[in-house]
């Protein structure tokens, strides 16, 4: 379970600071648990000390509010201890909940700037002012870069290998081969299949790689910051991912490429059209998850690395 734990400052990527040994729990008793920074503009929206309006309540089911310095807040809730537990289960449902949180005040503010789950300042309402003071500066200029961006995740799925015999129509060098093995004796036929197969296989790596190079490209053209990913996801409980997004009913086949892009959500629709090119080619999948809150692409804050 990743965790972030501060006296006077947090990480918004897993940062971590003011812990005295790795491996003992810090003592926490009057923190405050953080969801996210939002930007607070307008009168319609919640201020300094209000409550936001959540039907279950944040992580634990506790009342979610709003703590701010000039026109930056933080949702958060107080806290005594951090969230940690043998139990996946009961983290998971730790993990869906701040989910839901950061989701609700990107409905009500708009984009904001995620914090990890278990995020804590140890120093009350006073120590989280101070850091917000501090950081100020780093919030106000992301919020405002950031602003109607979100996160969106892609993930390219080779259902079926190209077919051998329209690799042999489009490929002269791989007919040859078949025409050479057709006449040849079974010994030097033996070689030559060799070759065949290598052609065979190197034909569809660079199927791939074009397929994965293109789609790059064009996202790079339509997307603000566009980041590979591994191809072989594992679940995390820091940035709101739960692993492979491969489609609904697709259990077989290789995960070609993943990415998440951050793009504005007036350019949905265009990523959205480069994909479509994509899960057209025979033999492909795609899926498109978004927005999400932009955890992949959220800055470093306060403290100092142990």
């Amino acid at each position: 379970m990743s965790r972030d734990r501060a006296d006077s400052g947090v990480g918004s990527r897993g940062r971590r600071s003011g812990a005295a040994d790795e491996n003992t729990p810090p003592n926490i008793e009057d923190g405050r648990y953080l969801y996210c920074a939002v930007r607070i503009d307008g009168d319609d929206v919640p201020g300094d000390g209000d409550r936001l309006s959540l039907e279950n309540g944040g992580v634990d089911g506790e009342p979610v509010t709003v703590l701010a310095v000039d026109d930056i807040g933080v949702v958060c809730h107080a806290c005594d201890d951090i969230y940690d537990s043998g139990d996946i289960a009961q983290i998971k449902r730790w993990l869906v909940r701040h989910q839901t949180v950061v989701d609700s005040a990107g409905e009500t503010f708009g984009t904001p700037v995620p914090f990890q789950f278990d995020t804590i300042v140890r120093t009350g309402d006073e120590g989280l002012r101070e850091w917000l003071r501090t950081e100020y500066g780093t919030l106000e200029r992301t919020l405002r870069e950031l602003a109607g961006h979100w996160e969106y995740r892609i993930e390219v799925v080779e259902t079926d290998s190209v077919d051998e015999q329209h690799l042999l129509e489009t490929d002269g060098r791989l007919a040859d081969l078949r025409d050479r093995i057709d006449d040849s004796s079974s010994g030097t036929a033996h070689l030559l299949e060799k070759q065949y197969e290598q052609r065979v296989g190197q034909l569809r790596a660079n199927r791939r790689e074009t397929v994965e190079s293109d789609l790059r490209n064009r996202l790079d053209e339509r997307a603000r910051e566009v980041h590979a990913l591994e191809r072989s996801p594992s679940a995390t409980l820091g940035d709101g991912s739960t692993g492979s997004t491969k489609p609904a009913g697709i259990d077989d086949g290789e995960t070609l490429c993943r990415f998440t892009v951050l793009a504005h959500e007036d350019d949905e629709s265009a990523v959205g059209s480069v994909l479509d090119d994509v899960a057209e080619n025979p033999g492909f999948a795609v899926t498109f998850t978004g927005p999400w809150p932009p955890y992949t692409f959220a800055p470093e804050l306060g403290g100092t690395d142990e």
